[in-house]
C-alpha cells in the first residue's frame, strides 16, 4: 500500500528506441515514443515480475481495511523506512507486504531541487514492458515528490523483483480510470485514497530506457 510521499532520484539519460503507441493516452515527457502494453517478438524485454503471497488471503484483506483508514495510512508511513531498507538490499526481491502479494517496487527519481537520488518504495501496476505508478499519497492534499521530480526529470531507476532497471517516465494524461480501476484491483485503499483529495492522482508509465 505504498502510495507515496516521497521521492526524488538520478539516473544518466539514455538513448530510447522508436516504440508502438500505447493503448492508454499518454503525454511523453521526454521526445521518446511510448508503446503497446504486452509483449510480442521485436517489442520492448518485459518487466520482471515476482509475486509470491496472495492478495485474497485473510492478512491482505486486513491489511486493506487498515491502508483505508487514516490512522492506517499514518502506520503504514511509518513502517515504510524499515521496507525500504529490505528492499534496498534485495533489490526489490522481497518485501515486508510479500505475504499479501502487494507488488512493491522500488522507484529511484532525481531531485528536483536537490539533484540528489531519491528512493520510493511504490505499489505497481506490472503490464509486461510497462510498469504503471500511481501518486496517491495516502489521499493528502499535495502531490507526492516523486511525482513532481519526475515530471521535472523523467529519467529514473526501478528496483524490482531483484534487478535494477534503468526507466524513462510518460505522464498519463487520458483513458485513466482503466488504468484506475486496475489499481483499485491491486487494492480497494485505492478507492478511498480518490475520495479524500480534490487533486488529479497522476499516473505514470515506465518504460526501459
Amino acid at each position: 500500500m505504498y502510495t507515496a510521499d516521497g521521492a526524488e532520484s538520478a539516473m544518466p539519460e539514455s538513448l530510447v528506441k522508436p516504440r508502438l503507441p500505447r493503448p492508454f493516452g499518454e503525454t511523453a515527457i521526454t521526445n521518446s515514443y511510448s508503446h503497446r502494453s504486452g509483449y510480442s517478438p521485436g517489442m520492448a524485454e518485459q518487466f520482471p515480475k515476482r509475486q509470491w503471497g496472495s492478495n485474497t488471503n485473510f492478512l491482505a484483506r486486513l491489511a486493506t481495511k487498515l491502508a483505508s483508514t487514516k490512522p492506517g495510512s499514518w502506520l503504514i508511513r511509518k513502517v515504510t523506512p524499515l521496507d525500504r531498507a529490505i528492499l534496498e538490499r534485495t533489490n526489490a526481491k522481497y518485501t515486508l507486504l510479500g505475504p499479501i502479494g502487494a507488488p512493491v517496487m522500488l522507484l529511484t527519481t532525481t531531485g528536483r531541487k536537490s539533484g540528489e537520488p531519491r528512493t520510493q518504495p511504490l505499489l505497481c501496476l506490472h503490464d509486461g514492458d510497462t510498469i504503471y505508478v500511481i501518486g496517491s499519497n495516502f489521499g493528502q492534499h499535495q502531490h507526492p515528490a516523486w511525482t513532481t521530480n519526475l515530471l521535472a526529470n523523467p529519467n529514473a531507476t526501478v528496483a524490482i523483483a531483484g534487478q535494477r532497471i534503468p526507466v524513462r517516465a510518460t505522464l498519463v494524461e487520458s483513458d485513466k480510470d482503466a488504468l484506475f480501476a486496475r489499481f483499485v484491483e491491486i487494492t480497494s485503499a485505492y478507492r478511498i485514497y480518490r475520495t479524500r483529495t480534490t487533486r488529479d492522482l497522476r499516473i505514470f508509465a515506465l518504460t526501459r530506457a
